[in-house]
């Protein structure tokens, strides 16, 4: 495919909201190349820098845009579930996330030793199961090296599936959620035919109907192991009647390649993800200098826009903190991925004080909960067009009450 139909100007003239946007049509990563720069690597590394004040109104104008052309009614996603609520990525956290009024629910998906997909954060399990505590599996333990950092412990491609069957599912953050921690060894490890079934039951009651948002984790690796991870999540998609036309499901991935080759696989819309840090894997693998910062940049955006509807960030890519950890004002991100035809949905709100800036903290108990309605409404009115909470009920009560008071 040479031309990504984007999402976002239909999600725009169905619900009313904004300005239609104009397609970005015919472009390819090689249109939007500097001439200057390595092969493959068009981004504004290599381009002369603006100055501050020429940034500091290209973000104030940016930011009216992005207000101007968002969605509605911006998306609550269940990150991992209702994660901060039951150990993540567990059939009972999905269906809490449902309950508590989230849009969609985010499923991340690693492949086991005999090629089922199963939901987990990372292949590696130690801090998300029971496996250190089962004896027979105690030599299975090892280091490897994913996506160039070596990781000690235990991994899904090492297990079959009836064996991770066995193992029970525990809270990731145990210091920071003990209440969750009276769930650890109640919960299986849910395969992905699991997680669609349910969707899909859930979805044929009379009601409101709940999608899902799929992240494939580490493509680049378990390609390297034989263990691809794109078509059997397709193939699982299509039986359970999730990737027909108006299907509510979007793939999402750290890693451009593996989006890329899903653009010509599948009409369903795809996020390009985006870390405040570092760089996507497959890029690092081909040598290609880019970096998550360059993806976000203009440039960058704009050749994200040739094989994806949408981008997720991490949400200090859309307001960055100071040094002293207080928010600072906005970058141009969100107005310039919707000028190219984009959605935005941030990553991660979470209730508490330690994972917000400091306008939103209360107290000093770095595990208390802050002032997230604050912190999210601070991110709509930047412009986004949904966000990731592992606190669903409060994302859904400040995107409603937020909605509520833009009508």
């Amino acid at each position: 495919m040479t031309t990504r139909v984007h999402l976002r100007p239909a999600l725009l003239g169905s619900l009313g909201a904004g300005l239609a946007l104009a397609v970005t049509a015919g472009l390819t990563p090689s249109a939007v190349a500097t001439t200057d720069a390595p092969d493959g690597a068009g981004n504004d590394a290599y381009v002369v820098a603006p100055s501050d004040a020429e940034r500091r109104s290209a973000a104030d104008t940016s930011a009216r845009r992005a207000q101007a052309e968002q969605v509605r009614r911006p998306l609550v996603v269940a990150h991992r579930g209702a994660s901060g609520y039951r150990p993540e990525h567990t059939l009972a956290a999905y269906q809490l996330g449902i309950r508590m009024g989230a849009d969609y629910i985010e499923p991340d998906l690693v492949a086991t030793k005999d090629g089922r997909l199963v939901a987990r954060h990372e292949n590696e399990i130690s801090g998300t199961t029971n496996v250190e505590d089962v004896p027979e599996f105690a030599d299975r333990e090892t280091t490897k090296s994913i996506d160039g950092v070596a990781v000690t412990g235990f991994f899904t491609e090492d297990f079959t599936l009836a064996e991770l069957k066995t193992l029970r599912a525990e809270e990731r953050l145990p210091d920071v959620r003990p209440d969750n921690t009276r769930y650890d060894g109640r919960f299986q490890i849910p395969t992905f035919e699991q997680v669609l079934r349910m969707v899909r039951d859930h979805n044929e009651k009379p009601g409101r109907d709940v999608g899902v948002y799929i992240e494939t984790k580490h493509p680049t690796f378990f390609d390297s192991i034989g263990l691809s991870l794109e078509e059997p999540m397709l193939r699982a998609l299509r039986r359970f009647g999730f990737e027909e036309p108006g299907s509510k499901v979007f793939l999402q991935s750290f890693e451009t390649g593996n989006l890329q080759e899903l653009d010509t696989m599948t009409d369903l819309p795809l996020v390009q993800l985006m870390n405040n840090t570092g760089a996507p894997y497959d890029l690092v693998v081909k040598g290609d200098p880019r970096t998550y910062e360059d993806l976000a940049s203009r440039r960058g955006l704009r050749g994200v826009s040739t094989y994806a509807d949408g981008v997720g960030p991490e949400k200090s890519l859309v307001i960055p903190r100071n040094p002293d950890g207080s928010a600072d004002r906005r970058t141009a991100l969100v107005g310039d991925a919707h000028e190219f035809g984009m959605l935005v949905h941030v990553f991660t709100i979470r209730d508490e004080n330690q994972f917000m800036a400091t306008d939103w903290r209360r107290g000093t108990d770095p595990d208390a909960k802050g002032n997230v309605f604050g912190e999210i409404t601070s991110y709509l009115e930047a412009g986004v067009d949904g966000f990731f909470a592992d606190y669903p009920d409060s994302g859904v009560d400040a995107r409603d009450a937020w909605v509520a008071s833009n009508r």
